[in-house]
């Protein structure tokens, strides 16, 4: 029975989930004892399968391939009889070759005549923003504490008078971070942290924003606007701790510059924009074995939707693409996109190797209790993340991010790290996959969570937008689950907020990759 057979059943009815007729193994839709008769393999279980784990269906000789999605996803350790667990125990991470095959996927995008809309914010110089926030960043670590107090004045939820004459103000966020001193006055690390700044100082989704420094800063803020050529005006307002007097009267400046920029930040109104105003980062976070067959291709089918309207996507985690990077280099829309692409993983590798880490670090211990084995095994689900359109470029960490369609930007799979990235380059949305569940948000753009299980969204339903799990349920398909988050997308850019928004996720998750060594 093939997997789309599979995924039309009820709930309940086939055991186990078959991707690939290729494949050596299948997945446990639910617990499987030993004992338990999987009816469309003609395969007994031998003991017990935790739910999303994987059960030999084939006799697999010591060294030889296990195969997951008709892709390698590592070697056997040792002889693995029909019907056996397959995980850590006797399954193994190896290298192999890919077939990069550049190009051999790619094809011609077939467009819609009319795209979708949604009601976005569009500013003076005609960028549409989903979001209309005042935001305070800092230069370095030793002002964050001044910056939150900036923003603490007007929160909603301890002083909602402050802002109750602004409705259209989504809020004041305060993105501090642990950098900005201690390295380099000129090379990769400070041009990074710089770049990632000036990235998130242009975003449509700021009305308005200051950076705050201390004074005496590697970072010095003269050096950031010059870097990203960013100049003061009076939606951009930079000053320092030691420059206006100390703590007290800094907070107090920043507070005052905000009551002055409120009433013009607040003069917006949302009207209908084509959804090709809609560039969406794509992370996945506490993946399971279900990752790659629920919510990563329903998140890959929306993707396709919305390139076919105009839009952009970023898939990014450079470390969680390895294995799998063959299946992008095969849509790539030229050899030097597919050169760019694997420049980047021939850096990481370079990378782990000067740090004494290796790329198979993944997947986390959560990961594996979900019942992913190896990295090649969750990247090639995280990749289903990508839909099936042409990969038309690659940039690097917080670059500013101008093609539409499918793009790749290379960050490390820590996904605040990642997300960071992608805002920086312009993601004004943020779609993000978990099988083990998430608190995780994002400012200025808003971030959708959908869950790969049904006992996750019944578990944690106060932190999850959309239940993926009903694919692997046979309640759903992929491509009517693609459909469903496609409209949600255009629905939280038109203003309806996500779950992370209601809770106030988003200032902390602000995390800019800090590269180099601390001095």
């Amino acid at each position: 029975m093939s997997h789309a057979e599979q995924a039309g059943a009820r709930a309940g009815d086939i055991p186990i989930i078959r991707i690939h007729a290729a494949d050596n193994v299948v997945i446990a839709r639910r617990q499987l004892v030993g004992g338990t008769v999987l009816p469309t393999e003609g395969v007994t279980v031998a003991g017990l399968i935790p739910p999303g784990h994987k059960v030999a269906v084939r006799a697999i000789a010591a060294g030889q391939p296990v195969r997951r999605y008709n892709q390698v996803i590592g070697i056997a350790r040792q002889d693995i009889a029909p019907g056996q667990h397959v995980h850590t125990h006797n399954l193994a991470f190896s290298d192999f070759e890919r077939d990069y095959a550049v190009g051999q996927d790619a094809h011609a995008t077939d467009y819609v005549a009319q795209s979708a809309t949604f009601d976005g914010i569009v500013r003076a110089d005609g960028r549409v923003a989903t979001r209309n926030y005042i935001g305070v960043l800092t230069s370095v670590n030793c002002s964050a504490t001044v910056a939150r107090a900036i923003a603490d004045h007007f929160r909603r939820d301890i002083h909602p008078e402050a802002l109750s004459a602004y409705p259209n103000v989504d809020g004041v966020v305060a993105l501090t971070h642990g950098a900005g001193c201690a390295t380099g006055s000129d090379g990769e690390p400070l041009r990074v942290l710089r770049r990632t700044l000036g990235g998130y100082a242009r975003h449509a989704n700021f009305g308005a924003l200051m950076v705050v420094g201390l004074g005496c800063e590697t970072n010095q803020i003269e050096g950031l606007m010059e870097q990203e050529h960013l100049r003061e005006s009076g939606r951009l307002h930079t000053f320092s701790i030691q420059g206006t007097g100390g703590t007290r009267r800094t907070v107090a400046r920043g507070i005052e510059l905000i009551e002055q920029m409120l009433e013009e930040t607040n003069r917006v109104q949302r009207q209908p924009v084509s959804a090709s105003h809609l560039t969406v980062g794509l992370q996945c976070g506490g993946s399971d074995g279900y990752s790659g067959i629920s919510a990563n291709p329903a998140l890959g089918a929306a993707v396709d939707l919305l390139v076919r309207h105009g839009g952009g996507a970023i898939l990014s985690e450079t470390p969680e693409i390895y294995g799998g990077e063959h299946l992008l280099t095969r849509r790539a829309v030229s050899s030097a996109v597919a050169d760019k692409l694997l420049a980047r993983l021939r850096w990481w590798e370079d990378y782990c190797s000067r740090n004494d880490a290796e790329m198979d670090n993944n997947p986390s211990a959560g990961n594996k209790a979900g019942g992913l084995t190896t990295i090649l095994e969750k990247s090639l689900g995280a990749i289903a993340k990508s839909g099936t359109t042409n990969l038309v470029d690659v940039y690097e960490y917080a670059q500013p991010v101008t093609a539409r369609g499918l793009v790749f930007m290379d960050t490390p799979g820590y996904d605040p790290v990642s997300a960071t990235g992608q805002v920086a380059g312009g993601a004004n949305l943020i779609c993000f996959t978990t099988g083990r569940g998430s608190a995780y948000g994002c400012a200025p753009s808003p971030s959708l969570k959908l869950s790969t299980n049904t006992e996750l969204w019944r578990r944690q339903e106060d932190d999850i937008d959309i239940n993926c799990g009903e694919v692997v349920d046979g309640d759903s398909d992929v491509q009517a689950m693609g459909e469903r988050i496609f409209q949600l997308m255009l629905d939280t850019a038109s203003g309806r907020r996500s779950k992370s928004e209601i809770h106030g996720y988003g200032q902390n998750e602000f995390v800019p990759w800090q590269l180099g060594a601390v001095m």
